[in-house]
């Protein structure tokens, strides 16, 4: 009898939408390893938002390598032993947030090293796509209040948010992962208990699916 793959669930989203206060909440539902994506200890970062053409390939590069070592010591510590976890990224932003910020040249030298180092790391079986309005992005961008980040470029946020649909569209056209796209305009699990509760329903229910 095939042995069923460990419960691995990737949480995606523009920036501010929610994505690691779900995972948070989904780790504790289905007593899973939390994987949490790295952002302050990026030493450009603050330098990106100021000015993206200068620093967006130091920025990148830093996220992809770091985001592919902690893919492949969550493989060795949990995945590789049967133990679910919970990320609250997918290694595919970096190509998203790629497009939107490097020049040509910056961009296909990121792309074959995203190709080399993405070929033999875990792949979730469910990923959440988060979504909202360029209002409800902005407003919860402000309401957590990390400073770097009030800066952002409405222009470039639209495109982020529009990039996440493009991405959710194409995983469920061109992978057999299934995908559930919340919109954070109806939801805000974090402020609304019961909006908590359908989130995990229709989630609980792909799990279910999966498994069986």
């Amino acid at each position: 009898m095939e042995e069923k793959e460990p419960l691995f669930i990737a949480v995606e989203g523009p920036i501010g939408i929610g994505k690691t206060s779900l995972a948070n909440r989904l780790a504790s539902h289905y007593s899973a390893n939390l994987l949490k994506e790295i952002v302050y200890e990026n030493p450009f970062l603050d330098k990106f938002y100021d000015d993206l053409a200068k620093w967006s390939f130091q920025t990148e590069m830093f996220f992809l390598t770091n985001r592919y070592q902690q893919l492949n010591e969550i493989q060795a510590k949990y995945l590789a032993k049967n133990m679910p976890v919970i990320s609250d990224y997918h290694l595919f932003k970096n190509l998203i947030f790629a497009n939107l910020s490097l020049d040509a040249s910056h961009l296909n030298k990121f792309k074959k090293i995203y190709d080399i180092l993405e070929s033999d790391l875990p792949k979730p079986n469910v990923i959440i796509v988060l979504n909202a309005s360029l209002e409800t992005v902005v407003t919860r961008i402000k309401k957590r209040n990390r400073d770097f980040e009030q800066n952002i470029d409405t222009r470039y946020l639209e495109n982020l948010i529009t990039s996440y649909s493009e991405f959710a569209r194409c995983i469920k056209k061109d992978s057999n992962i299934p995908v559930v796209e919340l919109n954070g305009d109806t939801y805000d699990f974090v402020e609304n208990p019961n909006h908590l509760q359908e989130v995990l329903a229709k989630i609980d229910l792909i799990v279910k699916k999966e498994a069986q």
